[in-house]
């Protein structure tokens, strides 16, 4: 049997949902394959989104006409803001989701999207001819031609799960695996290594002594994911409190007294798990100093008695798995539903892709998620939102975006993806960007709105409502720069309470917001002019004025980065024919074909030396 769409998107986890609700949304025939109509959107590991960095993510793809921050508003059961005591550069937002509501709300989305279909079905074969896609195949012997292609495969592709001493070919949370397109995917030349996660235990609420753990309760304002939320309704719900829990020197003497059965240490385990997300035996391997690790208690959904226990995650055998759970404070007789377990996939080298996610060696195919060799839930969902955006405008004959550094988490995730390559999974951090004060969760839209509706998936309505609200932010400015309010006792004992010095003389109220131990908030009833505003208005007028020297000085870092990523090279360059080029450069900037000379500086074995050979090549060919 023949069938034939445009784009065929293989997997309906985080990225390729955003991969089809992107071209499907942007008018074109777009058919979304999944293993098993009933995991779509599925959270096999933590039943949250956000977290550090994460969160700036999910901003940015809510500013970009993407569906994660929409649908996972309507599915909070606690929000709460990481790192509000620093800055506002590294203050993220993280939710608790509820589990098996995320799937049906996203599903739900799919089924009423125009121009998408939604087909359960394994995709076994990519069809390319002279080096460009011409269709896939299913496992049924289903032929579905089309011209763009999207591998969203999450872990699935030849996976296994290891628990001790046990290893079965199995996809997560015990659905089937992706057999034989692991295969075809090194018939076409594709590079694919082994990777490696893990989930915890889940534990039944009952048999857990709740009432001895640190309750850990939402913040007390909700900012939505997205502006198409209503905060209001929102805020209304009541959120679930989780709990934090501690591991002791009994856990850690069960473990290192059983880590012969490590799958970690006994060489079972052939793929490379996260750094930043390791198993609580490597975690007692390596940090074999500390006395205790911190672990989360976290619901998986309203109704249900599951229970998450974050950073409790193991390939141990199942015994030792439950011996090392009753030794926790509050677990003593705790009821394990589902055990721990680990996964190894398979996954492609993301140097072999270009910025747009494009495979550099086959024209139309395109990789996403964790296939690109990342992990997390909200690094999947921004790949696969960029990779569809993509594939449709290349479809439509229109330029393909390409995300900088400077411009969000999304360009640097992509980037650090395909100039430097991972050796492991990796995982988005703020730590990650040299440019956070600019890439704040608060201004996301203002970073990137305008790629959203260059693609086409931001409405006049919500453009107009982001467009108000930008207006609002400037007059604010406007008017705290020029508004003066004279001393008080009342404000100067305000003020040395604060830890600041009191006022001789009259000040703008611009000037007092700049000092650290001042917010807006504080001065609201000495500011009689002040106009009632939203949340969002309030807290970016504040985050640019007090730090407005700060993020002036990272403007301009930018603009020296600008600079050079303005030099195109193109991908037809040999860079062996290069004279100057030292052997290492040639074969780096051969491999990874940087689009510009900014990328090319930020390749691994590519010095300033290179560069400077390459900018005199550049000159003497204009």
């Amino acid at each position: 049997m023949i069938k034939t769409t445009k784009i065929s998107v293989i997997g309906a986890g985080h990225a390729g949902i955003e991969a089809a609700l992107a071209s499907a949304r942007m008018g074109i025939d777009t058919v979304l394959f999944t293993m098993n109509l009933d995991a779509i959107g599925n959270m096999p590991c933590n039943p949250s989104i956000g977290g550090t960095g994460k969160g700036h993510l999910v901003f940015e793809i809510d500013a970009l006409g993407g569906e994660m921050g929409r649908s996972a508003d309507k599915v909070t059961l606690q929000s709460r803001t990481l790192n509000t005591g620093k800055g506002p550069a590294v203050r993220s937002k993280r939710i608790q989701a509820d589990r098996l509501k995320y799937r049906s709300v996203m599903k739900g989305v799919i089924e009423n999207t125009e121009n998408l279909r939604l087909v359960q079905a394994e995709i076994v074969r990519i069809n390319v001819e002279d080096g460009r896609i011409t269709g896939v195949v299913t496992a049924l012997g289903t032929e579905w031609k089309c011209e763009r292609v999207i591998i969203a495969s999450g872990t699935f592709l030849d996976s296994r799960i290891v628990v001790g001493e046990n290893a079965f070919s199995s996809g997560p949370d015990g659905m089937l695996p992706s057999k034989g397109l692991s295969d075809n995917l090194r018939e076409l030349g594709i590079t694919l290594r082994r990777f490696k996660t893990g989930t915890p235990a889940r534990i039944h609420r009952r048999t857990i002594d709740l009432d001895i753990l640190e309750r850990q309760d939402g913040e007390e304002y909700i900012t939505p994911y997205s502006r198409d939320t209503d905060a209001e309704a929102l805020n209304g719900i009541t959120q679930i409190p989780c709990h934090t829990a501690y591991t002791n020197s009994e856990t850690h003497e069960i473990i290192r007294a059983n880590l012969h059965r490590s799958p970690l240490y006994s060489g079972v385990i052939e793929g490379v798990g996260p750094r930043y997300c390791p198993s609580i035996e490597d975690k007692v391997v390596r940090f074999s100093d500390k006395e205790r690790h911190q672990l989360f208690v976290e619901p998986t959904g309203a109704d249900t008695d599951e229970m998450y226990l974050q950073g409790f995650s193991s390939s141990l055998p199942e015994d030792v798995q439950e011996d090392m759970l009753h030794s926790i404070k509050g677990f003593e007789n705790a009821q394990v539903m589902r055990n721990a377990y680990a996964i190894e996939y398979d996954c492609c080298d993301p140097t072999e892709l270009y910025p747009t996610l494009e495979f550099k060696s086959i024209k139309g195919l395109y990789g996403a998620g964790q296939f690109n060799g990342t992990s997390g839930y909200e690094e999947a969902a921004a790949q696969g939102l960029i990779a569809g955006i993509n594939a449709a405008l290349d479809l439509r004959g229109r330029e393909q975006i390409i995300l900088s550094r400077d411009s969000s988490y999304i360009g640097t995730l992509i980037d650090d993806l395909v100039t430097k390559g991972t050796n492991e999974p990796y995982r988005i951090m703020t730590s990650r960007s040299e440019y956070r004060l600019l890439l704040r969760q608060d201004n996301a839209e203002e970073r990137l709105i305008e790629y959203g509706r260059y693609a086409g998936l931001i409405s006049d309505e919500r453009y107009e409502a982001y467009q108000n609200e930008q207006q609002m932010i400037k007059d604010e400015i406007r008017r705290l720069s020029k508004t003066s309010i004279p001393p008080s006792d009342k404000l100067n004992e305000l003020l040395t309470e604060a830890g600041t010095v009191p006022m001789t003389t009259g000040m703008r109220l611009s000037d007092l917001i700049r000092r650290p131990q001042v917010s807006y908030e504080m001065l609201a009833e000495f500011d009689v002019t002040r106009p009632n505003l939203p949340y969002r208005v309030r807290y970016e007028a504040e985050v640019q004025i007090k730090y407005e020297g700060y993020i002036e000085r990272q403007k301009n870092e930018a603009k020296k980065l600008e600079k050079l990523s303005e030099k195109k090279l193109s991908p037809d360059i040999d860079y062996s024919k290069i004279d100057g080029l030292r052997l290492e450069a040639r074969q780096k900037l051969n491999k990874i074909k940087p689009s510009d000379i900014g990328q090319a500086s930020r390749i691994s074995g590519v010095s300033p030396a290179d560069i400077s050979v390459l900018l005199i090549w550049l000159k003497a060919k204009e």
